[in-house]
């Protein structure tokens, strides 16, 4: 018998808020409201029907688009 192991493509919200570490209110939220200012910007999103997925491949690359800090630093005003 083989067992043939399938990579998934597409993720549910629940799904997409354990894979990039972001709570699910953050992506209702984000999705919902746009971008703003001082705020971070949503992941794409796709809708098939009513239900919203997320695209593996979107996902990467948009943690990949995010800064890497190797600390922060405080601006003085």
């Amino acid at each position: 018998m083989t067992h043939t192991t399938i990579e998934k493509r597409v993720y549910t919200e629940q799904e997409t808020s354990a894979y990039i570490g972001m709570s699910r209110s953050f992506l209702r939220q984000s999705r919902m409201e746009g971008l703003r200012t001082n705020r971070t910007d949503a992941p794409p999103f796709i809708k098939i029907g009513r239900s919203v997925r997320y695209l593996k491949e979107d996902l990467d690359l948009w943690l990949d688009n995010h800064t890497k800090l190797d600390h922060l630093v405080q601006e003085v005003a």
